[in-house]
């Protein structure tokens, strides 16, 4: 059933009168919500955020910036608790289905960027954005009436951004129904201990012109754990790749090639589903499109060999992801119709499915390739997506029955 929430009605004292009160969101013109008043009420209100229903031990974040430059783009709240801990917010409208796709990886990106920061990186880009010299993070820490210690302070965020122990909230005007789903795109990151918050703030106007900001917590993990390694001052954490790789990966193609050829597919690749995490090439030249099966086991991926190029759909040995493959694969004749190309089905240790499909290459037709990768990455999304999805929930309804 479609989620649907109606505006707040304001009834008088006396219960004479009553009236509902307005969506700013639904105004047009200049008074309609932007990112940018989202960031402001965010920055200067950081008590409308429902910290504490996502992880109390970041409660109480200070504000510190908005629009806190980084080389994975600008972050637009950035927020420290007294112990350390920092808090990064994404502000989005969620009237464009592209926003919904990319909001994920985008604020992902900004915690494995400063994952690789100190405390003092930190301090130096808070200094360039507010213009302000000195140490600006505690100062700031301090006049919001925290008595903290400059070393202990210091030694903790960089400890805790190292590890990647980030809050990571995703603030929308009105998150639409599906949205909840991009958890799953969470377990394509390795190397961070994380909670992540998705947050609807619905914002209402009454007459006398205030605002009424009602926050739910429409989706929220506490502390997604993965392979952590405790790197020392200048070490970089790598993405964890799959748990069982798939024995064609395994290719004499230098990692240089793979990296090129595949982020020159990714660079351009456009895929129809508004709720499909986009695939990022990871160092050691792999790359993944993760279905939504627990755990991340089962995923599409994209591969180079000598000669010839060609992606496949295949899971980890007993997991869910193999099962609803499995379910898929009784239905081979519909889904190779709708796939079209030349996919072929063959199984791994005779029970696990794998679907796959390849092509030659060769570097003078480098061009042809890359769109050929693009389009059919594109199909096996649409056709395996809707599927795995329906399976792993059918599998779920029968284990939960049982």
């Amino acid at each position: 059933m479609t989620r649907q929430h109606a505006a707040p009605i304001v009834i008088s004292p006396d219960g004479a009168t009553s009236w509902p009160l307005v969506p700013l969101a639904l105004k047009a013109g200049p008074d309609a919500v932007k990112e940018a008043p989202i960031q402001r009420l965010v920055h200067e209100h950081p008590e409308c955020l429902p910290v504490a229903e996502i992880d109390p031990i970041f409660c109480g974040p200070v504000p510190i910036c908005t629009e806190l430059n980084t080389s994975a783009g600008p972050i637009d709240n950035v927020m420290v608790t007294p112990s350390g801990l920092p808090v990064l917010v994404e502000c989005k409208l969620w009237r464009n289905p592209e926003a919904r796709r990319e909001v994920v990886g985008q604020i992902l990106d900004y915690a494995k960027e400063l994952s690789r920061w100190s405390s003092a990186d930190l301090q130096r880009e808070v200094s360039r954005r507010l213009g302000r010299e000195g140490n600006p993070l505690l100062e700031l820490v301090r006049a919001a009436g925290h008595d903290v210690d400059e070393i202990s302070f210091n030694d903790a965020l960089t400890i805790n951004l190292r590890r990647g122990r980030f809050l990571l909230l995703i603030v929308g005007d009105g998150i639409r129904e599906g949205v909840e789903a991009i958890a799953e795109y969470l377990q394509e990151h390795a190397g961070l201990h994380f909670s992540l918050g998705l947050v609807e703030m619905p914002i209402y106007t009454t007459r006398d012109g205030s605002l009424v900001v009602t926050p739910r917590v429409l989706a929220h993990t506490r502390l997604i754990t993965r392979t952590v390694v405790a790197a020392p001052d200048g070490a970089i954490i790598l993405d964890q790749e799959p748990t069982e790789q798939a024995p064609d990966e395994q290719t004499d193609a230098s990692t240089a090639a793979r990296v090129k050829f595949l982020q020159a597919v990714v660079d351009g690749l456009i895929l129809d589903d508004p709720e499909q995490a986009r695939p990022r090439v990871t160092p050691k030249g792999y790359c993944y499109i993760y279905l939504p099966a627990p755990a991340s086991s089962c995923w599409i991926a994209a591969t180079v060999k000598p000669g010839a190029v060609g992606l496949y759909v295949t899971s980890n040995s007993n997991s869910l992801g193999e099962q609803a493959l499995q379910q898929i694969a009784t239905e081979w004749d519909d889904v190779k119709e709708q796939l079209g190309g030349e996919v072929h089905l063959r199984y791994v240790n005779e029970r696990r499915p794998m679907f796959e499909e390849y092509r030659a290459y060769s570097q003078a037709e480098e061009g042809a390739v890359v769109s050929w990768m693009q389009e059919r990455l594109n199909a096996f999304v649409n056709v395996f997506r809707p599927r795995v999805k329906s399976a792993v929930q059918d599998l779920t309804n029968s284990s939960g029955s049982a």
